[in-house]
C-alpha cells in the first residue's frame, strides 16, 4: 500500500508543514499540493464545501505527493469511514471531550479486529493500491481535536488512548474554552500555556502534535515549540492576504484589517 509520509515523517519526529482547504475548488486543491506541502486537509467542518466537492479535490490533490486528509463535521463513524474510502489518509475529529470519544474514532478509522471500520474502499483501494485492506490499519492516521474545555480536563487520558495517530490544536475554539476571544495565533498568557501544555502531553507520550496557524510568524514560532505538524495557513486566507496587500500597495493605502474567520 502507498505510505502515509506526513505520519511516518511524524512518527520519526520528523516536522511537516500542511495547508487547509476551505473553498469547494479541485484547482485551487491541485494548485496548493503542487506547492509541495506535506499535507493537505479539506475541511467539511467549517468550509464552504461537502462530499460532492471532496470527490473531486482528493483526486486533485493525489496528482502530487501530499498526502491528503480530511477534517470531518462530527466525531460520527459514518462520515469518517465515507471519507477514508473516498481516498482521506487522515482524518481529523473535532471536538474530542474524552478517551472514550477519542477511542471511537480510532475504531471508526481500522478494519476488525483493531477496529469497527466496515470494508467499502471504492476509491481509496485504488489511490492506495495494493494491500490496502492489509496494512491500511498502519497508514491511516486518526487525529483528534483537543479543544474544548473537558478535553483540557481529560488531556492526559486522551492523549494515552491506543491507535491515535496525533493531536491538533484548533486555537480559536480552544480559547473560547478557555473563556477568551477566538483570535486564532494569539499571544493570550493563558492561551500560550494551554498550548505549551498540551504539547508537553503529546510529548510525554510520544503522540505527534499539530496545531492551526494562520501566519508564518506563528507557524515559525509553533516549529521552533517542537510541534511535529504545522498548518501555514488556508486557501482562502492565502488568496486575501495577497490580494488585500497588494491593492493596497497599488492604490498607495494602507490594507483593511478583516474580521477574524479563523481562515
Amino acid at each position: 500500500m502507498r505510505t502515509n509520509t506526513a505520519l511516518a515523517k511524524w512518527r520519526s519526529g520528523t516536522q511537516t508543514i500542511g495547508v487547509w482547504l476551505s473553498l469547494a475548488n479541485d484547482h485551487s486543491a491541485e494548485l496548493l499540493a503542487h506547492a509541495g506541502f506535506d499535507w493537505a486537509v479539506v475541511d467539511l467542518q467549517h468550509g464552504l464545501l461537502d462530499y460532492g466537492d471532496l470527490r473531486h479535490m482528493l483526486p486533485a490533490i493525489s496528482t502530487t505527493d501530499t498526502i491528503p486528509m480530511v477534517r470531518v463535521p462530527a466525531n460520527n463513524p459514518a462520515d469518517i469511514m465515507k471519507v477514508l474510502d473516498a481516498g482521506a489518509l487522515g482524518v481529523i475529529v473535532p471536538l474530542v471531550n474524552n478517551r472514550e470519544e477519542a477511542a471511537a474514532a480510532v475504531s471508526a478509522c481500522r478494519y476488525p479486529p483493531e477496529g469497527t471500520r466496515s470494508f467499502g474502499p471504492v476509491r481509496a483501494a485504488l489511490y492506495g493500491g495494493a494491500g490496502y485492506a492489509a496494512e491500511a490499519n498502519e497508514q491511516i492516521a486518526c487525529i483528534v481535536m483537543i479543544e474544548t474545555k473537558e478535553g483540557i480536563e481529560n488531556l492526559d487520558s486522551i492523549v494515552t488512548t491506543p491507535g491515535l495517530g496525533g493531536v491538533y490544536i484548533g486555537p480559536s475554539d480552544l480559547a473560547y474554552a478557555l473563556g477568551l476571544p477566538p483570535l486564532g495565533d494569539t499571544d493570550d498568557p493563558l492561551h500560550l500555556e494551554t498550548v505549551d501544555r498540551i504539547l508537553k502531553a503529546c510529548k510525554s507520550h510520544g503522540v505527534p502534535a499539530g496545531i492551526h496557524t494562520s501566519s508564518l510568524e506563528y507557524a515559525r514560532r509553533r516549529l521552533e515549540a517542537g510541534f511535529e505538524f504545522v498548518t501555514l495557513g488556508t486557501d482562502s486566507g492565502f488568496l486575501m492576504r495577497t490580494a488585500t496587500a497588494e491593492l493596497a500597495e497599488a492604490r498607495g493605502t494602507v490594507a483593511e484589517k478583516r474580521e477574524s474567520t479563523g481562515y
